[in-house]
């Protein structure tokens, strides 16, 4: 009964940033996929 008890204890773990900071660095990372996109856009027609 005792280990059952643990084991349902709910265990809380602080985020490493705050919501805001996961919502920033997943834009971050988007707007570089998008410049590496741009970038390579007329590849294509030079050859």
């Amino acid at each position: 009964m005792h280990a059952a008890l643990l084991a349902a204890e709910e265990v809380h773990r602080e985020l490493t940033l705050p919501p805001i900071g996961f919502g920033i660095v997943s834009l971050a990372i988007l707007m570089a996929l998008l410049a590496a996109t741009f970038a390579f856009r007329n590849i294509g027609a030079r050859n």
